[in-house]
């Protein structure tokens, strides 16, 4: 495990999920009633949040732990895809007003700003193709039979 393989890609990436994770303990909306949370209102919109940055989260640790790239690429590829579509989810969660809400509340705006840091980090870390973090594969020679 080295830490020293977290580019910016990732360190983005990890402040997002990180951001989604924490709305979850935040107010989403508010009435003249109560606060909602994104549990009280759940829906599919939570579930791909949530997703995203599970996912996000996997990219995190696969490019701390794995010794060659593959694992992590394949994880920044499903980040982003899953980061775009957290986005419209979140878009969609800011325009909705569940329960009779009235107004939003702070774990919304988090949950953007962390989804759309999982988009732009999956995609910078997609970007950066320095393989100098990764040791070169060192394969036994073959010995030729004549």
């Amino acid at each position: 495990m080295r830490l020293g393989r977290l580019r910016v890609g990732e360190i983005l990436v990890l402040i997002g999920a990180l951001g989604v994770l924490f709305a979850f303990t935040l107010d989403w909306y508010q009435n003249a009633e109560r606060s909602f949370d994104a549990f009280d209102t759940f829906g599919p919109a939570v579930v791909l949040l949530l997703l995203s940055a599970i996912v996000a989260l996997i990219l995190v640790v696969t490019t701390v732990t794995e010794r060659s790239t593959a694992l992590p690429v394949a994880a920044a590829v499903w980040s982003t895809v899953l980061g775009l579509v957290a986005v419209i989810a979140a878009i969609v969660r800011l325009l909705e007003r569940p329960h009779g809400a009235t107004s939003l509340c702070a774990g919304a705006w988090v949950a953007m700003a962390g989804a759309l840091l999982i988009v732009v980090g999956s995609w910078e870390s997609m970007r950066d193709e320095r393989t100098g973090l990764y040791q070169p594969a060192a394969p036994e020679p073959r010995k030729l039979s004549t």
